[in-house]
């Protein structure tokens, strides 16, 4: 228990962090921030694929692998309807804060739920150390993701430091997410290869829906597809000698 407490809030404040260099200056090219989110691209990526997926088939039948990864998509997919994306590095002018800002709040932070429920099952996992690199993977995806709400709120005339706390607060769903996660695959261990598979889907759709087309808007898909690249091998190297 006291991993996935560790792991989880570390991940969860992983938000917090990328957000502080909001509290220095306000202007970072995109260019690096799609380079940031094609490296946490490769990070997730590479934990989907290379840990969780093979850990689920290890300890579950293929069909309950099916069934995790589309649940993971399914969830992800509703949540979109539920509140729709809004574009963060795209805008073309400001938007009322009561308004858009709320949502924007909103989407992050449920989006950040099953991220939350993603490093639960992990620790709950017999796998040793999977814990710990879905952790890492869903807090290098919440850095980029922390500096973006508090820039989007900034240019809400929000201040610095209120920005700050509540990208920072965003995050902190995931901490009650995550053992939530934990406490349901350890005592019911039927769940944990659909809860690894569900893991699975839910960063798998992330990657594809959200960071490499977000990573791609600017013209920049040569250094974002190199950034990709470093961010899976940089957790295959994880993965295979940790």
């Amino acid at each position: 228990m006291l991993g996935v407490i560790i792991g989880s809030v570390l991940s969860a404040m992983a938000t917090g962090v990328g957000a502080l260099p909001i509290l220095i200056f306000q202007n970072v090219t995109h260019r690096w921030r799609d380079i940031m989110l094609a490296f946490t691209a490769g990070v997730m990526m590479a934990a989907a694929t290379f840990s969780l997926i093979p850990q689920a088939l290890t300890e579950g039948r293929f069909i309950e692998i099916v069934l995790g990864v589309l649940l993971g998509v399914t969830v992800l997919t509703l949540l979109e309807f539920i509140v729709p994306h809004v574009e963060l590095d795209h805008r073309k002018q400001a938007l009322p804060f009561d308004h858009k800002a709320l949502l924007v709040i909103s989407a992050i932070t449920l989006h950040n739920i099953p991220e939350g429920l993603s490093v639960g099952v992990s620790y709950a996992s017999d796998e040793e150390g999977l814990g710990g690199l879905v952790a890492l993977a869903i807090g290098l995806q919440n850095a980029p993701e922390g500096f973006l709400v508090a820039l989007y709120l900034i240019q809400e005339q929000v201040s610095k430091y209120k920005a700050f706390f509540i990208a920072t607060l965003t995050g902190a769903v995931e901490i009650i997410s995550s053992l939530l996660g934990f406490v349901l695959t350890a005592q019911l261990a039927w769940l944990v290869p659909i809860g690894l598979a569900f893991a699975a889907g839910a960063m798998l759709f992330i990657v594809y829906k959200e960071l490499i087309p977000e990573s791609h808007g600017d013209g920049h898909a040569r250094p974002a597809t190199f950034a990709f690249i470093g961010g899976l091998l940089l957790m295959l190297a994880l993965v295979t000698y940790f």
